[in-house]
């Protein structure tokens, strides 16, 4: 096989969990070119991936067929002469460029009428028995070469750090006259609802206790644009204290992945924020409300998982179907510290 492309997930967290897949190909194929078509927002995570060759980057957006742009992708691909496809989204629509670019493997999970489409396919497991994601695209892996996984291969995803963004978060630290050596991240946003979202309150009570701890330690909260409220929120609860930074929306992806690698730890919800210091075995908390860190976890021995384990839990519902999201209000920020100081 000489070369392959990747059809990116859509969520940067489903993107970071795809990276042991990658790495089996890599092991299975040494001499082969991986490349991976992705949507810019988790670009970023696919050039931290050593075994990728070029990422191809499309202005492909959510909830949209865009049949010009697939047509004209397509058009693109088919001229790089791509032997297999590995399309790791469920949808038709990410279905379309492999089978009109005519690559001859396209392998997938079966699911929204892609007959034809997916020629080399899987069944979807079950809703109620999900395997973590990492086993979940790992599987496709088998389907065109049998045989164990490469024993050089592990099941933890792994990032490298983009230089270029080290260099930037370093003169941002610098210009903002933070601390390098005692930086703590704070990430208090998921994309996928509220229920997913440890309160904004809690993470300002948090923020209290580790800058009253040590008068040189830092406090960043980390997140796309859509968290700037969030981190306003952080900002106002806690009140006026000294070394608390607002970065959410005003750092790239990639700058992200470099400011994570260089923090004492991260405190996060099950986001891809998460799933990033993972990858880059930074010391996190991973906080769960009503998602399943037995399907989602955060993979690195270096991170500990807080989840009540309701018996609402897991709900996987966007918004509290009780109306009382007790299995996030009920995590008080002095566990989470005091579970902090025993990474």
């Amino acid at each position: 096989m000489r070369s392959i492309l990747i059809i990116a997930p859509n969520w940067i967290g489903d993107a970071v969990t795809t990276q042991p897949l990658l790495a089996t190909l890599k092991a299975q194929y040494p001499e082969s070119r991986i490349d991976v078509l992705a949507s810019h927002w988790v670009a970023p995570i696919y050039r931290a991936c050593s075994e990728v060759n070029q990422v191809i980057e499309a202005q492909l957006e959510h909830k949209k067929l865009q049949w010009n742009l697939r047509k004209q992708l397509a058009k693109e691909i088919e001229s790089k002469n791509y032997q297999a496809c590995f399309v790791l989204p469920n949808s038709f629509k990410s279905a379309l460029i492999p089978w009109l670019a005519n690559i001859p493997f396209r392998i997938g999970y079966r699911g929204e009428c892609r007959f034809g489409l997916i020629n080399v396919a899987l069944d979807n497991p079950s809703k109620v028995n999900r395997p973590p994601m990492v086993e979940h695209y790992l599987a496709l892996s088998h389907l065109l070469k049998e045989g164990e996984l490469a024993t050089s291969v592990k099941l933890t995803p792994k990032l490298n750090i983009p230089q270029i963004a080290k260099q930037l978060v370093e003169k941002k630290i610098q210009d903002h006259g933070v601390n390098p050596q005692s930086i703590y991240v704070l990430c208090p946003g998921a994309e996928y609802g509220p229920t997913k979202r440890w309160p904004t309150d809690h993470f300002a009570k948090l923020t209290k206790l580790l800058l009253a701890e040590n008068s040189s330690n830092q406090v960043i909260l980390l997140g796309g644009k859509g968290d700037h409220i969030l981190g306003q929120e952080i900002t106002s609860q806690a009140g006026a204290v000294d070394n608390l930074q607002n970065w959410c929306g005003e750092t790239s992806l990639d700058e992200a992945i470099a400011l994570i690698s260089m923090s004492k730890a991260v405190i996060s919800n099950d986001s891809g924020l998460m799933h990033i210091a993972a990858a880059l075995n930074t010391p996190q908390i991973a906080i769960f409300g009503s998602s399943d860190p037995a399907h989602t976890p955060p993979l690195s021995n270096k991170a500990k998982v807080i989840w009540l384990n309701m018996s609402c839990s897991p709900c996987h519902k966007r918004e509290c179907p009780l109306g009382h999201l007790l299995c996030l209000k009920d995590i008080l920020p002095e566990q989470v510290f005091a579970t902090l100081n025993t990474l």
